[in-house]
């Protein structure tokens, strides 16, 4: 028993870890900088399961928020005043439906795993996509259109995410059996 909390608290620790690695390994495009952090917060969700997963990410954000500079564009409390943290508050509940979706079946495919991934991307658009019009017209009052915001927010971004999905489906469907024999 102790040594299943111990294992769950160094994978935790190191998908925290990872998620940060992951805010600045990035590829610029304009509004919404293009990372890793996405494919980490997945592979945290079918690793670890939805729980353990959004954990991880609820721990990053955490950091984050109390001034590390672990997000893409620094760190502290004023960031939830970025139209871009919306994104953030995705990844989280991204990880825990993730995981809860991948792992219902004791050994998920790679089917369910990309399946699972593509349900948490469009969590991720749907939670950075409307936080972003809010704090746009809300907070920034400069409003954003319907048409800029899809084209700055989604059609740029979600090309190499859709990659990343398929780097997690890959990675999860080799990891998930590796990680449930040495939790045996």
């Amino acid at each position: 028993m102790r040594t299943e909390k111990t294992k769950n608290l160094i994978l935790c620790a190191l998908f925290v870890a990872l998620i940060v690695v992951g805010a600045f390994i990035r590829i610029p495009v304009p509004v919404v900088p293009f990372t890793l952090q996405l494919l980490f917060t997945m592979l945290a969700g079918l690793i670890l399961g939805g729980k353990l997963g959004a954990t991880s990410v609820g721990i990053y954000i955490a950091m984050g928020l109390l001034g590390l500079p672990v997000f893409a564009e620094g760190g502290g409390f004023a960031y939830v005043l970025k139209p871009s943290f919306g994104y953030l508050i995705g990844f989280a509940v991204a990880s825990y439906v993730t995981g809860v979706f991948a792992n219902k079946v004791p050994n998920p495919g790679y089917k369910r795993l990309l399946t699972a991934n593509f349900i948490g991307l469009g969590i991720v658009y749907l939670f950075g996509m409307v936080y972003y019009y809010l704090m746009s017209y809300f907070y920034l009052g400069t409003p954003i259109g319907l048409w800029p915001l899809l084209l700055y927010c989604f059609i740029l971004a979600v090309p190499g995410d859709i990659v990343l999905c398929i780097l997690g489906a890959t990675l999860g469907k080799r990891l998930i059996p590796i990680m449930k024999e040495n939790r045996m």
